[in-house]
């Protein structure tokens, strides 16, 4: 930590050093939380499969962040699927911690993008997009996780 309070790596970019919860809440400094994920981006597949594997623990924050990772790494064309799938993990983030209004807005944020994307040539990577739209689409009625 620097002298500002705020985290910092060695380039002087702001980092969480604090452990988190499952769900991405700060935790004290002096208690063990979950895992951090790795904020390098990985190939297409092996995000997905990583993603899929941190929601299967019930980790929708760290989904969030290996999606995120992809999305700034991603070519511009594919950028509205990764940031969908991004944003699907943090509204169900959202939803978890309490929160159904922040849910339904990512939710509806995330169900554009994927819908704007669903509407091209791009690749799904195994994906069924019209299916992802129509689940969180259901959350958002519900204000429910599925």
């Amino acid at each position: 930590m620097t002298s500002t309070g705020r985290d910092r790596d060695d380039d002087g970019r702001a980092r969480q050093a604090r452990p988190r919860d499952a769900l991405g809440r700060p935790l004290p400094y002096d208690t063990v939380g979950v895992e951090p994920v790795s904020e390098d981006p990985l190939p297409p597949l092996e995000t997905l499969a990583a993603a899929r594997g941190l929601l299967d623990v019930g980790r929708p924050f760290s989904a969030h962040e290996v999606l995120e990772a992809r999305w700034k790494d991603c070519p511009e064309a594919e950028r509205p699927l990764w940031q969908g799938l991004a944003q699907l993990c943090v509204g169900l983030t959202h939803a978890r911690r309490g929160n159904p209004t922040g849910a339904q807005r990512l939710l509806e944020r995330a169900t554009g993008h994927l819908t704007a994307y669903a509407g091209t040539d791009g690749p799904t990577y195994g994906l069924e997009i019209d299916d992802l739209v129509d689940r969180a689409r259901h959350c958002i009625e519900t204000a429910v996780p599925e």
